[in-house]
């Protein structure tokens, strides 16, 4: 049987295109070694055309469909198990973008086309793709689209669910969903876009998606404060959102262990004061609007910050080479603790201004919970979204600490869920986070998400095994 099923995908994609042991290897790689991913074959279409055949070959053989575009994932969501009847479909061939509508400031682009190359081309249009990510060489626009990605501007761009106005969709029936038209406003039944961003490939293969483009930005400013306490972040992202007219792109919030580390390993990377401070705060005022006022901006701020003792030191960037080297440090953190050794990670979410009462609260806890452990909380505090990573305790052995990983989730996710939090802001849940969303979700909301699932995709052929059990 698994010979006729790889004849029927041959004849679909060429046989160039259908990978077996070694050549699939690169594809059954999971980001953070959590899975060991099997799968019957790779496949690798070149439109969307193919990937309907694709899904529709798969059905008639009873063999699942499991997408898959840059496989960065975080939370084995494109990890197949099943060497007999998984079948992933990597979108990376479909990486065109199809158009660019400068005067609608839209992008159609596939799939399969890095995050830098969209950004690029919109660029090269002389328009602005705000969507990125430390990632963005690497990461695939289908993996944004399903994971509804959140990144470095989303405080003032929102997440990716927030700039897409249509998508391209094949369905579990190999149906193609052609929404391409990158229309505004469409009240004209279900706003289905929002159903498949952030579905993780489970409720159909998203082939294409129209985003929304901006005005290039033309004026910006960058600047590091040194505080006390995540109470200062809050303030002060408040202040500078006022201020600015609401043109704070970045506001990413960083431990002093989690600088400290990426000083330790990442080239590059310089303790940014002369003295150490707990916690840190990037951020970015950016803007189209030509002149120089948001420079005078931030100046206001600083003062009035330093008058009410909402920070201890700043650095504020006069340049793009200083303002790229403060932004090298926040994205040479999650390496920083790859080099270190083990970590048990957490991508959660609490409205913002909670957050400082979730650290009060899960520092102490972790520290109790993991004796030796070393928290390193960073993350994009203008959204409430915190990656509250824990790096093992100091010569510690990496297994001996991740077999501590189900305790750790439990302390984190407790307190999270006890203030009505999310234990899943941009990762997504995948494979990893199934039975953790099956205590923390509510049983009505379960109830729908698995109605939703049985109505796109009756025969689990979409990914079986991610979100929903």
């Amino acid at each position: 049987m698994a010979e006729q099923i790889i004849a029927a995908l041959e004849k679909i994609v060429g046989a160039n295109q259908v990978l077996r042991g070694d050549r699939a290897k690169p594809y059954l790689t999971e980001w953070r070694r959590a899975f060991q991913p099997v799968a019957l074959a790779v496949v690798r279409p070149g439109n969307t055309g193919e990937v309907a055949a694709l899904v529709q070959s798969c059905a008639d053989f009873d063999c699942a469909v499991v997408a898959q575009s840059g496989n960065t994932g975080l939370v084995g969501g494109s990890a197949a198990s099943d060497a007999r009847r998984h079948v992933i479909v990597n979108l990376e061939r479909m990486d065109r973008v199809r158009e660019i509508d400068a005067d609608n400031a839209t992008m159609t682009v596939e799939a399969g086309c890095t995050l830098a190359d969209a950004q690029q081309a919109a660029a090269d249009a002389g328009l602005y793709f705000p969507l990125t990510l430390a990632s963005r060489d690497r990461c695939r626009i289908g993996g944004n689209l399903a994971t509804n990605a959140g990144g470095l501007n989303v405080v003032r761009y929102g997440n990716t669910r927030d700039l897409v106005l249509g998508l391209e969709v094949v369905l579990a029936d190999g149906r193609v969903w052609h929404n391409l038209s990158g229309l505004r406003k469409d009240n004209s039944g279900f706003d289905l876009n929002d159903l498949f961003v952030g579905s993780e490939g489970a409720l159909g293969v998203v082939t294409a998606a129209v985003f929304k483009l901006y005005d290039p930005v033309v004026q910006q400013v960058t600047a590091l404060f040194a505080l006390d306490a995540p109470e200062q972040a809050v303030a002060l992202q408040r202040r500078l959102i006022a201020a600015s007219g609401h043109n704070l792109t970045g506001c990413e919030l960083m431990s002093r262990q989690a600088v400290s580390l990426a000083c330790t390993h990442i080239e590059g990377c310089h303790e940014p004061f002369e003295v150490d401070h707990d916690w840190y705060l990037l951020v970015d005022l950016a803007s189209s609007a030509q002149g120089h006022w948001l420079h005078e901006v931030m100046a206001q701020v600083v003062e009035h910050a330093r008058r009410d003792g909402l920070l201890s030191d700043v650095v504020i960037a006069h340049d793009d080479e200083r303002a790229a080297a403060l932004w090298h440090l926040r994205e040479s953190l999650p390496p920083a603790q790859v080099a270190e050794g083990a970590s048990i990670k957490h991508d959660i979410s609490l409205p913002i201004s909670k957050l400082p009462m979730f650290l009060a609260r899960a520092l102490p806890a972790v520290r109790e919970a993991l004796p030796g452990v070393r928290p390193c909380p960073f993350g994009h505090v203008g959204d409430g979204n915190l990656h509250f990573n824990l790096s093992k305790p100091a010569g510690a052995d990496d297994e001996t600490f991740l077999a501590q990983s189900e305790t750790a989730h439990t302390v984190v996710h407790d307190i999270v869920a006890e203030m009505g939090g999310s234990i899943a802001a941009e990762h997504g849940i995948g494979r990893l986070k199934v039975e953790a969303l099956s205590r923390y979700k509510q049983p009505v909301e379960r109830d729908m998400m698995r109605a939703i699932k049985a109505a796109l995709d009756p025969d689990n052929r979409l990914n079986p095994g991610v979100i929903v059990d």
